[in-house]
């Protein structure tokens, strides 16, 4: 939850050591032109479970307790990943944070989790943890909440070693405040921020380290992500370097982010792939993946904007890529620029990004990932192509879409 591009070791950081991490890099596939589901937690989320644009589900600005009303959330209606894998035989658990709603329909049980340890907003905006509908802890210890949920995590797992499962955890680290865990606070060289996200790679280390004992390590396909850019408050801190922007922009630090994929002896160790690719792949991904035909799946749902990448994941020759281009949404759901390539075009005015006010911006990102130079003067035909495309995607989303859930 608000982890930077820069924030792991494997990424490129010299303040923090996630050695856990960097050795699951190291066993799979390190994407360096992933993208999170938006700029914020809310629709990043929704995006995530659905294998859609947010906007596709509903999502007006904004996250829940901030411009959603705490009434609304993801619609019931919504196929989400974890009704995907239940209906294929899957036990389905989350661990983590939900920030999808509470409302009727809106919990996680209601939309696929068979077990959850949750909390329902932000680490910032409540103070109650829950299982299932039971209040466990108010208020919980924020300090603790990694390693609660790693538990609960581990748990899941060996109760269900016999089975197949999809496990969603969802961290709340190192999203603010953060405070570290008494085991590790003043053990990093970056303040509370560095102890939490150190914590955290130990965390998954755990984690990794269960499914080895257990045997399920070569049968169980790991991926790691953050859900947007760094958190303004906690810039001094996280890094999305080489890129610029934050949490909440369109810029590339506000959604470019860490993705790590692992499945040993089938997708190859110490791989990189700079493809585009973005968290609403994974559904129709990890679907093919584990053998799941989503046109069979009943479910009313709007249509899926994810595509399945998985011969880029495993490196299979002779392949296209299947994502060729990707809209931008900010955190308030203004669609400010499209990627397509290597060319990203914001199409109206945004902050930090010079002569947008007047004109559409043409950035070539694998020149100039900064985002600093204009080259739309020198293609206009390109230009003009791209609008077009993210008019047109666009419009379909809009004629395409299901209503937010909830009051």
């Amino acid at each position: 939850d608000d982890l930077g591009y820069n924030d792991l070791s494997c990424y490129g950081s010299e303040k923090l050591r996630t050695p856990q991490l960097d050795k699951l890099a190291s066993e799979g596939v390190r994407l360096t032109s992933f993208y999170a589901g938006n700029a914020v937690c809310t629709p990043s989320r929704m995006a995530l479970l659905t294998g859609a644009y947010p906007k596709r589900v509903g999502w007006p600005g904004g996250v829940l307790g901030y411009k959603i009303d705490w009434k609304q959330g993801l619609a019931p209606q919504a196929l989400t990943i974890a009704e995907v894998f239940k209906g294929a035989g899957y036990a389905t658990g989350i661990s983590g944070k939900w920030h999808l709603g509470d409302g009727e329909g809106m919990q996680p049980m209601k939309q696929g989790f068979d077990s959850a340890l949750y909390i329902k907003s932000s680490n910032n905006q409540t103070t109650k943890l829950w299982r299932g509908e039971e209040l466990v802890a108010d208020p919980f210890d924020n300090r603790r909440l990694t390693e609660q949920f790693s538990a609960e995590a581990i748990r899941f797992i060996q109760a269900n070693r016999e089975n197949p499962f999809f496990l969603y955890l969802p961290f709340t680290a190192p999203h603010f405040p953060a405070q570290a865990h008494p085991d590790w606070k003043g053990k990093s060289a970056n303040a509370a921020y560095g102890d939490v996200v150190e914590e955290l790679d130990h965390r998954v280390g755990e984690i990794l380290k269960t499914l080895e004992s257990e045997k399920l390590d070569r049968k169980t396909i790991v991926v790691f992500l953050s859900d947007n850019g760094p958190e303004k408050g906690q810039r001094k801190w996280a890094s999305a370097k080489p890129f610029r922007g934050l949490k909440w922009t369109t810029l590339e630090g506000g959604t470019r982010v860490p993705c790590i994929v692992r499945w040993p002896g089938v997708i190859q160790a110490k791989r990189e792939s700079d493809e585009l690719t973005t968290a609403i792949d994974l559904l129709p991904t990890l679907a093919h993946a584990c053998g799941i035909d989503l046109k069979r799946v009943s479910k009313a749902s709007p249509k899926i904007d994810g595509v399945n990448v998985w011969d880029t994941l495993i490196g299979k020759k002779g392949t296209t890529h299947a994502r060729t281009n990707l809209l931008y949404w900010n955190g308030w759901a203004k669609l400010e620029a499209i990627r397509d390539g290597d060319w990203k075009l914001f199409l109206t005015k945004v902050d930090g990004v010079p002569g947008s006010e007047s004109a559409p911006v043409l950035i070539h990102l694998k020149e100039d990932p900064t985002e600093q130079t204009d080259l739309a003067a020198k293609h206009p035909d390109r230009v003009k192509a791209m609008q077009t495309l993210a008019k047109q995607i666009a419009a379909d989303i809009d004629a395409n879409s299901l209503p937010l859930g909830g009051e």
